[in-house]
């Protein structure tokens, strides 16, 4: 429209090559359209790097395929896989590939990046399923009778003292609470070792926080703190208690002064004492974890548990949107490591053996 010099000005204005302008009218002038939302012809522009390089991918998922492992000339094996460090490689290896680009291709091949899950439990015993359906009848016929039924746990012992707390919580900008640059344990205040019992009818949780070691006796202690503050008055007609716990820990199925403990709350409560122990490596079924204490976590999360009274008001303080009461309680009593029970005490103990794994189900009555 221009006419003579108009190719000029529109480069001067444009910045447009004045052979992109040329190539341009020819295009228009031959009646080519470009389709709706495109700025060039399909084809047009440089190529994929995976074009002009075929062998690009295939070097690519040659150095993070699992195949590869346990080769101990493969360097990146012991270090971490990052996209600068794979478009390095592959510059070593004749590839020319930015690490923008590296990335692009790897999501192209499937991969992503994904962090570790726990899922492995290791060798399962035979019975594990079998065990899993035994607790669930034991527990469904309790609550059905309306006796009660508990499921106890330790959680992870917290240090008390200006500690760095996992998680976030709302907070004015640039101005994060201060912490202590590294969790020495002789900094801090004392220890903190929860430990709940969960009420599995009523969606209730009780915590008993001790504060010196965690034993059988913190952990019988804090079923018999439960009973006397909340489950006698919940359970007035009870005859029985039952108990579903882990093998390990102060509770563990194999402690000769867990037995003896529960003997003495037998016989102090008039109940009778069924405990069912889920199979090890199981820990994670046992409902506490994701009824009671996932909870607390998060609701301390990003928290330092500065004193004794942040713990137990942060743990009082748990609910959910089904319900959950938390109660919690400091427990000062000191509760010595190492005691050791005699063949006679234990023979004592007025057990009872269930025939189906009796080395986790049984029974402690109160003595005749």
């Amino acid at each position: 429209m221009l006419g003579r010099g108009g190719i000029a000005a529109v480069s001067r204005a444009s910045g447009i090559s004045p052979n992109t302008i040329r190539k341009g009218m020819r295009e228009v002038d031959a009646g080519e359209r470009l389709q709706e939302g495109r700025v060039r012809r399909r084809g047009g522009g440089r190529k994929p790097i995976s074009e002009t390089d075929p062998a690009l991918l295939e070097a690519l998922e040659a150095l993070v395929a699992d195949d590869c492992r346990g080769d101990p000339m493969q360097v990146l094996l012991w270090t971490s896989k990052s996209v600068r460090k794979l478009a390095g490689e592959l510059r070593e290896r004749g590839h020319e590939a930015h690490y923008t680009t590296v990335a692009g291709l790897l999501r192209s091949l499937g991969y992503s990046l994904q962090s570790n899950r726990k899922t492995l439990e290791g060798a399962q015993h035979p019975d594990r399923d079998a065990q899993f359906r035994h607790i669930n009848v034991r527990v469904g016929a309790a609550i059905a009778t309306g006796e009660p039924a508990i499921s106890i746990d330790t959680k992870k012992k917290e240090l008390v003292g200006e500690f760095k707390n996992g998680g976030r919580e709302w907070r004015p900008k640039g101005e994060p609470e201060k912490t202590l640059t590294h969790d020495f344990p002789s900094d801090a205040k004392g220890k903190a070792i929860p430990f709940g019992v969960y009420d599995i009818a009523a969606n209730e949780g009780y915590v008993n926080v001790g504060i010196t070691a965690e034993t059988a006796q913190l952990a019988v202690a804090s079923i018999q703190a439960w009973w006397d503050d909340l489950g006698r008055a919940r359970y007035p007609h009870a005859a029985a208690l039952q108990i579903t716990a882990d093998c390990g820990g102060g509770n563990g199925n194999r402690l000769r002064l867990w037995k003896l403990e529960l003997q003495q709350l037998a016989d102090q409560t008039g109940l009778q004492i069924h405990v069912c122990h889920f199979p090890p490596g199981t820990s994670k079924w046992n409902k506490i974890e994701h009824r009671l204490f996932c909870h607390i976590t998060q609701n301390w999360r990003g928290r330092p548990l500065v004193s004794y009274e942040v713990v137990i008001n942060s743990i009082a303080a748990t609910t959910t949107s089904k319900g959950l009461k938390v109660y919690a309680r400091l427990d000062e009593r000191e509760y010595p490591k190492k005691i050791q029970v005699t063949d006679a005490q234990l023979a004592a103990v007025n057990l009872t053996r269930d025939e189906f794994h009796p080395e986790w189900n049984y029974s402690i009555c109160p003595s005749p």
